[in-house]
């Protein structure tokens, strides 16, 4: 009796372009924006627990945390701008674990995490290793973006969101946001918007 063949388990995906991509080892070759805009129009912020009639998507919030970069460093390259737009663009494909859950997991997962957000990277000219002070300023407003988030759309009052996200500093009167979830359809737009802008 011939013995049964143990194949290893797929670990690429399709994605609607048609690439598949290796999610053990992502090639920057196989990566699309228009998959990404698609993708992360389509994973909702805070696990879909916040208010309005869609959920607050991955891709509006990266669209907001590119323009609380620039309302901090208002003459920032656009490369630095087109990193910030893609900071969590790894979540088409892995959708947005809440912190707690990614501390949960451990490094495996934030290696996994890196490499994928490295061929990101790679595939948009941005360099992989983005420099200390460019790195603290997109998490400054990645920061300053849940805040917003958090207190406008996720039910945390002001004082509860500033204990876990701080608040928001440095950003000038059009810094402050008015949050307002679209459609999925319109996300992906919006992002794919902001890209085209920045290229």
């Amino acid at each position: 009796m011939a013995k049964a063949i143990n194949k290893a388990p797929r670990a690429w995906q399709r994605m609607l372009s048609g690439r598949r991509l290796d999610l053990l080892d992502p090639s920057p070759l196989d990566i699309e924006i228009e998959d990404i805009a698609h993708g992360l129009a389509r994973v909702a912020r805070w696990n879909g627990q916040t208010h309005g009639r869609h959920a607050y998507s991955v891709a509006e919030h990266c669209v907001l945390v590119e323009f609380l970069t620039i309302q901090m460093e208002p003459n920032l390259d656009r490369q630095w701008r087109l990193a910030a737009l893609l900071h969590d663009a790894p979540e088409y494909v892995i959708g947005d674990m809440i912190s707690p859950f990614k501390a949960a997991l451990g490094l495996d997962y934030k290696a996994f995490e890196a490499r994928l957000s490295a061929a990101i990277h790679m595939r948009f000219s941005i360099p992989v290793d983005i420099p200390e002070k460019i790195e603290k300023l997109i998490k400054r407003a990645d920061k300053a973006s849940a805040f917003f988030e958090a207190t406008q759309l996720a039910g945390f009052d002001h004082e509860e969101a500033a204990k876990f996200f701080g608040r928001p500093k440095g950003l000038s009167k059009t810094g402050f946001v008015d949050l307002k979830p679209l459609s999925a359809e319109d996300a992906s737009i919006l992002f794919m918007k902001r890209f085209e802008a920045l290229r």
